[in-house]
């Protein structure tokens, strides 16, 4: 089903979706995307789901297909719709046994894909880190350490989510290199709805993750204000590992629930 519009310039570099596979094949591979996204917390329990039209731009595909994918998710209890006043889509906890079982099938068909991109996405991260711990300039520094302090102090959740975002997107920006920070971009447009921002994983997670992201982060910019190259790229690649810590968690919890209903 083509699009219904062409996605901005800076979508090019995603995977776009197959536009001449039939209707039914394509929202088939919408649901599946939608389905990781939840799986690995990005989109979390309570927030507001990407609108039809966001999710149609990032993916490359109709609005049409969007909505029967969306709903497809809805009726796994993946997702619940809310009529009336501030309503919309929201993220719900996947706690049945029916949505456990399209998780870890949709997992378990991606499985080698998404290993290779978290990979690949791991390494940019470090490169990128490389690169600003090199190329960096004093207002760079300054404005890393502000983000930085932001994200101290952000609440838990989706405040600290935001803030993780701004303080990655500030560390591209020092790499002063924008080839590598579209690539890195155009990856995780491939990999995450959410994109920029990182997954999140389960609430009952989010502060031991955010503690520990913190820590990472007073190292990686330590590492590029002191202009330590190898240092920023160890512990920026380190870092981004956390993504495929969430992927696996994601799998172990599907498969948990999947067997204790089997018994």
């Amino acid at each position: 089903m083509p699009p219904d519009h062409e996605p901005p310039a800076a979508d090019l570099l995603a995977r776009r979706l197959p536009e001449s596979q039939p209707d039914q094949t394509l929202r088939r591979e919408v649901a599946d995307r939608l389905i990781t996204a939840v799986a690995i917390g990005d989109t979390v329990p309570g927030q507001r789901f990407p609108s039809e039209r966001d999710l149609a731009t990032a993916l490359g595909v109709g609005r049409v297909t969007v909505r029967a994918a969306v709903r497809e998710l809805v009726d796994l209890g993946l997702l619940r719709s809310q009529q009336g006043r501030g309503g919309g889509t929201f993220v719900v906890e996947a706690d049945s046994a029916e949505a456990s079982a399209a998780i870890e099938r949709v997992l378990t068909a991606a499985w080698a894909r998404m290993v290779d991109q978290h990979e690949a996405e791991s390494w940019l991260h470090g490169t990128i880190a490389a690169a600003a711990a090199e190329r960096h300039t004093a207002d760079d520094v300054t404005i890393l350490a502000e983000r930085l302090e932001d994200y101290r102090t952000a609440d838990s959740g989706a405040p600290a989510r935001a803030a993780d975002e701004r303080l990655h997107l500030a560390i591209a920006e020092a790499a002063h290199n924008p080839t590598l920070a579209e690539t890195l971009l155009g990856l995780e447009r491939q990999m995450h709805v959410a994109a920029p921002g990182h997954p999140w994983g389960p609430e009952a997670g989010w502060r031991a993750l955010e503690l520990r992201s913190l820590d990472d982060h007073r190292r990686l910019i330590a590492a590029i204000r002191d202009r330590d190259r190898i240092a920023a790229f160890e512990i920026g690649r380190a870092h981004a590992r956390i993504n495929m810590e969430l992927l696996e968690a994601a799998m172990g919890r599907a498969r948990t629930l999947s067997e204790h209903v089997a018994r």
